[in-house]
């Protein structure tokens, strides 16, 4: 009886254990699949939830925000609030170079914020954002007193990045319409393409700013930067995308940054001043700019070589040689085409002075030539523009030669400097076609 009244006294309090921890494990709403996807944060009321996030870093709050639906759609409302938008989007846009939280600079803090802002996955939504986070004064196409020294719209243009990930064409359209209506670009952009270049300065600086930085944003895929390039550059009359084109990529003064208007007309100028442009071309002539043809670039980068006033013909020869050689054979081609023999001749010229130059290899030049003898139709027209090749050469020469003759010099001695470049140009040009026509007739004996 002792032993069965003392194992009965010792089996009560086990179920009251158990009972007891089954108990403990159930929490009000436990049903709930919203609280239950917020773990331990169910508990804190969310000004508390919101106040653990401001000691988060970013890349945390990123990691964050994957874990569930629930938490996600907190974050959410978390950088809705002012405390979080001002924690998530940082402001110090004039601290150029880093030393802020590890070392991080501001540009990296925007990167960052890629997972907690695509967790907003209404494109409507996202809008609403961008619309919100347009009310910084450095996100804005003239908010800033100092647009030179500022990362503002870089920034902004990684954020605008993030935000449009994966949106197709059309919703990308929208977002396109919005930030052109918002920032009135449409009659900032009428004003100076318009105007007398140079006359709004000021004007051209913040449009080529605000273009480069937030729609054209570095490290954007080739695709998007077509997209949005071609967005800018499609509503205007081919004579005005030209002129927008030199805005946005041109060359600038490195003293104050405002668009040199007179550098392709004033003298030769330097790769560095031409890339910009250079890469342009090849964006739009390549498979991404898919609403531009072959026909549309060739007559953009014509429109361009007048711009303000018609470069010189050394400054078109650079261009054409970055653009690339697809475009460069098109270009000359459709001169070809066109019974432009004379002025074909003399491009050619200047692209082997270039090439001389610049240290390209010569054969690229000789080529480039034989491929263009090839769209001439009949023989007299191919011979008639190599007949045209050596005038101009032999024109250029003299010329060269009287301007050095007559004691026309500067500093540089640049007239003495280009009888130099001119003459190895010929020889080497020359010296290139012997070598070709020498292997064609080994090759067939």
């Amino acid at each position: 009886m002792t032993s069965s009244s003392g194992s009965s006294r010792t089996s009560v309090p086990r179920q009251r254990q158990r009972r007891s921890r089954r108990r403990s494990g159930r929490t009000p709403g436990r049903d709930s699949p919203a609280l239950s996807a917020l773990g331990d944060f169910q508990t804190l009321p969310l000004e508390i939830f919101q106040m653990v996030l401001n000691y988060l870093s970013v890349k945390d709050i990123s990691m964050l925000s994957m874990v569930s639906k629930t938490i996600s759609g907190r974050l959410i409302n978390y950088i809705s609030t002012s405390s979080g938008s001002r924690r998530l989007l940082l402001q110090d846009f004039h601290q150029e170079l880093p030393a802020r939280r590890g070392g991080a600079s501001i540009l990296e803090h925007y990167k960052a914020l890629e997972f907690p802002i695509t967790a907003i996955k209404s494109w409507l939504i996202r809008l609403n954002h961008c619309c919100l986070h347009l009310q910084v004064s450095c996100f804005k196409l003239n908010g800033c007193a100092s647009p030179l020294h500022c990362l503002g719209l870089q920034c902004y243009g990684v954020f605008l990045q993030i935000l449009t990930a994966g949106w197709d064409e059309l919703e990308c359209h929208r977002v396109f319409n919005f930030l052109w209506e918002l920032s009135n670009l449409a009659r900032k952009v009428q004003t100076v393409v318009s105007s007398k270049p140079g006359s709004a300065r000021r004007l051209e600086l913040r449009i080529r700013l605000f273009c480069r930085g937030v729609l054209l944003s570095p490290g954007s895929r080739r695709s998007d930067s077509a997209f949005w390039l071609t967005r800018i550059l499609k509503p205007w009359p081919m004579v005005n995308q030209a002129r927008l084109l030199y805005i946005i990529f041109g060359p600038v003064s490195s003293r104050d940054g405002h668009v040199v208007w007179q550098k392709m007309i004033e003298g030769p100028t330097d790769e560095t001043s031409l890339k910009g442009l250079a890469d342009a071309i090849k964006l739009l002539y390549g498979t991404e700019a898919r609403e531009w043809t072959a026909d549309d670039v060739i007559s953009l980068v014509d429109e361009l070589s007048v711009v303000p006033q018609e470069w010189l013909m050394e400054n078109n020869a650079r261009l054409l040689l970055l653009s690339g050689n697809s475009i460069c054979f098109t270009f000359l081609a459709s001169k070809a085409v066109n019974g432009r023999a004379v002025e074909l001749a003399r491009l050619m010229v200047f692209m082997v002075l270039v090439c001389e130059k610049d240290l390209y290899c010569m054969d690229w030049a000789v080529k480039m030539m034989h491929k263009v003898c090839k769209v001439f139709s009949t023989p007299w027209e191919r011979n008639n523009f190599l007949q045209c090749l050596e005038n101009s050469f032999a024109r250029m020469l003299m010329d060269t030669l009287q301007a050095v003759l007559a004691g026309e010099r500067d500093e540089e001695d640049s007239s003495f400097l280009n009888l130099f470049h001119l003459m190895n140009a010929q020889a080497n040009f020359h010296k290139e076609i012997l070598y070709m026509a020498m292997a064609s007739s080994t090759s067939t004996t």
